[in-house]
C-alpha cells in the first residue's frame, strides 16, 4: 500500500514538473515574440523617420523671403525632408490652382478669406487649419521721394501723390486690405456680388490716381521702387524684403480687417503628417520664429 502511494505521489510530482517546464517555455516564447514584435516596430519607425520626403508648399507672395530660410532650417533639423520649388503667388491665384487640381502638401494664405475659399472647394483639411502670423499694412514710397503723409485721408489731398498702386483686390489680399482702408478713409465705396467679387468706385480725389491691377504685393513694391507709382499699399514685411522702398505710414489696424496668415495641410498631400509638422515648426521653433520676426512677421 505504501509503495502504491509513493508511486502515485511520484507520478503527480512528475506531471507537475512537466507542466511547470511547459509554462516556462511558453512564457519564454511569448517574451521572445513580444521582443521581436517591439524590435520590428522600432525598426519600422526608424525606417519611417529616415524615409525621404519632398514637400510642395503653396504660400502667399509676401512670404517669399522668410519661408525659404525656415525651410532650409527645417531640412537641417530633418535631413530626410526637402522642399520642391515653393509656389509664391497671390493667395487668390493659389486657391484657384488648388481648385483646378494642382497638388500641394500645405497652403499658407495671406488672408482668412482666401483660406475660407480653399476650405469651401475642399482643397484643405480643416482640422489642420490654424492662424500662423500677423502683419501690418503700410503705405510705402521710394526711399528718396521725400513724400510724407500723416493719414490715409492724405492720399486724396497731397499734391505730391499723383499715382497710387494696390494689388488687384479680388486676388491679392493686400489689395483687399488697401480697398478696405481707402473705404474707411472715405476715398472709395465697394460692393460685393453673390460670388464674392468686389467692385470699387473711387471718389474724385483719387479716381485718376489709382493703379489697382497689380498681380501681387511684390509688383506694387516694384512699381513704387521704379517710380511708376508715387506710393503703394504693401505689408510691413515687404519693407524688409525689397530694397528701395520705405514705409511712410502704418495704416491704423481699425481701417481694415485683421491681417492674418492661416496655414493648413492640403487634402491632396501624400505627406500630410510631415506637412503638419512643418507648419507647427514654423510657429514653435525658436530659430524659425527669429527668421519670421526678422522679416516683420508676428506670431498669431
Amino acid at each position: 500500500m505504501k509503495h502504491r502511494t509513493k508511486a502515485l505521489v511520484a507520478v503527480v510530482c512528475a506531471l507537475a514538473l512537466t507542466g511547470a517546464f511547459a509554462l516556462v517555455g511558453c512564457s519564454g516564447s511569448s517574451s521572445s515574440s513580444s521582443s521581436s514584435s517591439s524590435a520590428a516596430s522600432s525598426s519600422q519607425a526608424a525606417s519611417s523617420s529616415s524615409q525621404k520626403v519632398e514637400l510642395q508648399i503653396f504660400a502667399a507672395n509676401s512670404l517669399e523671403k522668410a519661408l525659404p530660410e525656415v525651410q532650409a532650417l527645417y531640412t537641417q533639423k530633418h535631413p530626410n525632408v526637402t522642399f520642391s520649388d515653393t509656389q509664391f503667388k497671390a493667395s487668390g491665384d493659389l486657391v484657384a490652382q488648388l481648385q483646378s487640381g494642382a497638388s500641394a502638401d500645405a497652403f499658407i494664405a495671406a488672408s482668412t478669406s482666401s483660406m475660407d475659399s480653399a476650405s469651401k472647394n475642399g482643397s484643405i483639411d480643416d482640422s489642420t487649419r490654424a492662424d500662423m502670423f500677423l502683419n501690418d499694412l503700410v503705405v510705402c514710397a521710394s526711399q528718396n521721394s521725400g513724400i510724407t503723409i500723416s493719414s490715409v485721408e492724405d492720399l486724396g489731398t497731397s499734391s505730391d501723390i499723383n499715382s497710387i498702386a494696390i494689388g488687384e483686390p479680388n486676388t491679392v489680399p493686400a489689395g483687399k486690405y488697401a480697398v478696405q482702408s481707402l473705404e474707411t478713409a472715405g476715398l472709395c465705396t465697394t460692393t460685393t456680388d453673390a460670388d464674392g467679387k468686389i467692385s470699387v468706385t473711387y471718389n474724385d480725389s483719387v479716381a485718376n490716381k489709382m493703379n489697382d491691377g497689380a498681380d501681387k504685393v511684390g509688383t506694387v513694391a516694384s512699381y513704387v521702387k521704379q517710380g511708376q507709382c508715387d506710393v503703394g499699399f504693401v505689408y510691413s514685411s515687404d519693407i524688409y524684403r525689397y530694397d528701395g522702398i520705405q514705409a511712410i505710414l502704418t495704416v491704423p489696424a481699425n481701417y481694415h480687417k485683421a491681417i492674418k496668415y492661416p496655414g493648413a495641410v492640403c487634402t491632396s498631400s501624400k505627406n500630410a503628417e510631415t506637412a503638419k509638422d512643418f507648419l507647427n515648426f514654423c510657429t514653435t521653433d525658436p530659430e524659425a520664429q527669429q527668421i519670421f520676426a526678422k522679416y516683420g512677421f508676428e506670431l498669431a
